[in-house]
């Protein structure tokens, strides 16, 4: 391999913020029924949009989070059920009742301070709460739910 293509690629891996869409990254969203869809981060952004600022225990200082919210993502995905499972690159996964999903939170967030956060930062997709609007927010349910580098999203109830 030419040292001109190594420099190249090390230099979009660590520099190029947009490193994370490049890969084109996807978001699966599956329903019960076993279809899926999948959502690439501008169809996201096509979505009703929210943000928030909040402190979290991964980041030293508040953070603006702006993404879809769930609720309003699973709408447009064309999914319902009683349980969601929220799954990573790594394959982390947890499950949460459809029920707590609130109208307005936990959102996807794409965007951390108006960036599109890389995979090596927890992007290019992680389920956030607006931590510090409640004491819920910060217990280790809602921790445990924010699921960073999100790629599935499965209705399994």
């Amino acid at each position: 391999m030419k040292f001109s293509v190594v420099l190249a690629a090390i230099f979009t891996l660590f520099f190029v913020p947009n490193a994370a869409l490049a890969n084109g990254s996807m978001l699966r969203i599956e329903g019960m029924d076993g279809k899926a869809v999948e959502f690439s981060i501008k169809d996201l952004d096509d979505l009703p949009q929210t943000s928030f600022e909040t402190s979290t225990i991964w980041t030293d200082e508040d953070v603006v989070f702006s993404g879809v919210s769930l609720s309003a993502l699973l709408q447009a995905a064309e999914v319902s059920g009683t349980t969601l499972r929220m799954t990573a690159l790594n394959d982390y996964a947890v499950d949460m009742p459809m029920s707590e999903i609130g109208d307005d939170y936990p959102i996807v967030a794409t965007r951390m301070d108006g960036a599109v956060m890389p995979i090596r930062d927890k992007g290019p997709f992680w389920v956030v709460f607006p931590y510090d609007a409640a004491s819920s927010f910060r217990s280790e349910t809602a921790y445990a739910r924010s699921v960073w580098q999100l790629s599935l999203l499965s209705v399994i109830k």
